[in-house]
C-alpha cells in the first residue's frame, strides 16, 4: 500500500543515497584515489612487487583490515607472482575466496592502478544496486517501508563491508539475485549464481536453501542438479588450489563450535564492557550488535510458518549458522559478525514487513535493527553529528 506522502519517503531515501555517496567521496585522495577504503597498513615486507609499484593509501597498522589481502590477490588473480604470497596472512584461505578479486581484475582491465580502484569501489557499486533491488521487497514509500529499507542498507555489516572493501556486500548482492531468480521461476539459474557466489565466500552456498521445496520425483531430480551447480565451481577451484598448497586448502575452516557456545562467550564479554565506568555508547556497541543478530535469529525461528518463502529459508540457514559460530566470529569487536550475518539481517527486515500489528512491528524493528547505532560510527553519512 502506497502512502499519500510517498514522495516525502522517496525523497528521504534519495537524500540518504546522496549522503552515502558524499561519505564515500571523503575517502578520495589525490594520487591514491579511493584506495583508502581498502585499509592497507604501512609499507613493509608484506607487499608484493606489483602492489609496491601502485600508489595506494596506507593506514596505521592498527587500522588495517582483511580487504588488503583480496586487493593484493586481485593484482595477481592467476597466481603467477610468487611475491603475492608474502602479502597474505593465510594464503590458502584467502585464495579460496577468489571471485571478487577476479571481478576487480576484470573491471580494471588488467591495469594495476585501475584494479585497485575497481576493488575499492565495487562494494560501493554493489551497495547502490542493493539499494535499488531492495525495493522489490521493501518499497520506501511508507514509514515502515523506509525504515526497513534503511535497516538493510545502513546496517552495521553492510557499511563495514563498504568501508573496508570486503567480500560481504558483493556476496549479499549475488544472494539477492539468486533469490530473485527463484521467485521468477528459474531455480537452476539461481543455483548457478549460488555456485559462483560460493567462490566469493563459502557460506554463500547457504542461499541454495532458496530453492523450491521439492514435492515430486522430477522436482527432487532438479534439486540434485541445482546442488551440483552450486558446489561444482568450488570443487574445481579447490582442486586447482590443492596443486599449489597441497593439504592446506582447508585452512581457516575451524570456525564452528558446539551450538550456542560462541554466543554465550561473546555475550559475557559484551556485558562486561557495560560495567560501571563504561564509555557510553561506544562500550555498548558490541552488545547492540549481538542483540540485533540474536533478535533477528529468534524472529526467524518464531516465524517458521513462513518456511515456504525463499527469504525465510535463507535467513533460517544463517540463523542456524549463527548458533554454530566460534567466538572469534561471533565476537562483535572484530566487525565480522554483522558482515557474515548480512543475509539474516536483510531476510529479517523483509519478513518483518508483513507484520500487521504496529506495536509488535516497531518492537521487533527497534530490537532487530539496533545495530544502526554502531553502524553510524563505521561510515557516518552526516559527519557533523558524530
Amino acid at each position: 500500500m502506497t502512502s499519500k506522502n510517498a514522495w516525502v519517503y522517496r525523497g528521504t531515501a534519495i537524500g540518504l543515497v546522496v549522503l552515502f555517496l558524499a561519505a564515500i567521496a571523503r575517502f578520495y585522495h589525490p594520487g591514491t584515489g579511493f584506495t583508502a577504503l581498502i585499509a592497507f597498513p604501512p609499507e613493509g615486507d608484506f607487499e608484493s612487487e606489483a602492489l609496491k609499484r601502485v600508489p595506494h593509501y596506507q593506514h596505521p597498522a592498527s587500522a588495517s583490515y582483511d580487504g588488503q589481502f583480496y586487493a593484493q590477490r586481485a593484482l595477481d588473480p592467476l597466481f603467477r607472482d610468487p611475491t603475492t604470497e608474502r602479502g597474505m596472512d593465510l594464503a590458502p584461505y584467502r585464495a579460496r575466496r577468489i571471485l571478487f578479486s577476479w571481478t576487480a581484475y576484470a573491471l580494471g582491465i588488467g591495469r594495476p592502478s585501475w584494479i585497485l580502484q575497481a576493488y575499492a569501489l565495487q562494494n560501493v557499486v554493489c551497495w547502490l544496486v542493493v539499494a535499488a533491488l531492495l525495493t522489490r521487497w521493501l518499497r520506501p514509500v511508507t514509514g515502515r517501508g523506509l525504515a526497513l529499507w534503511i535497516g538493510c542498507l545502513f546496517s552495521h555489516g553492510l557499511l563495514w563491508s563498504v568501508r573496508f572493501s570486503l567480500l560481504d556486500g558483493p556476496s549479499l548482492l549475488l544472494t539477492m539475485i539468486a533469490i530473485v531468480a527463484v521467485e521468477a521461476g528459474h531455480p537452476l539459474l539461481s543455483s548457478g549464481i549460488v555456485g559462483l557466489n560460493a567462490l566469493g565466500r563459502e557460506t554463500n552456498v547457504i542461499a541454495l536453501l532458496a530453492q523450491p521445496i521439492p514435492r515430486t520425483l522430477r522436482e527432487w531430480g532438479r534439486l540434485l542438479l541445482a546442488l551440483a551447480f552450486a558446489v561444482l565451481p568450488t570443487l574445481i577451484w579447490l582442486d586447482f588450489l590443492r596443486a599449489l598448497y597441497r593439504s592446506t586448502t582447508l585452512a581457516g575452516t575451524n570456525t564452528f563450535v558446539f551450538p550456542g557456545t560462541g554466543i554465550v562467550e561473546s555475550w559475557r564479554a559484551a556485558l562486561l564492557a557495560l560495567a560501571p565506568g563504561a564509555d557510553g555508547l561506544r562500550d555498548a556497541m558490541p552488545a547492540c550488535m549481538l542483540l540485533a543478530i540474536s533478535v533477528q535469529a529468534v524472529f526467524v525461528f518464531v516465524r517458521r510458518h513462513e518456511y515456504a518463502e525463499p527469504w525465510w529459508r535463507v535467513a533460517f540457514g544463517f540463523a542456524v549458522m549463527f548458533l554454530l559460530l566460534d567466538r572469534s566470529i561471533v565476537d562483535p569487536h572484530n566487525g565480522g559478525l554483522t558482515r557474515v550475518m548480512l543475509p539474516l539481517t536483510v531476510g529479517f527486515n523483509i519478513l518483518l514487513a508483513r507484520e500487521p500489528r504496529p506495536t509488535r512491528f516497531w518492537s521487533w524493528f527497534v530490537a532487530g535493527n539496533i545495530h544502526l547505532l554502531p553502524a553510524y560510527y563505521v561510515l557516518p553519512v552526516v559527519p557533523w553529528l558524530r
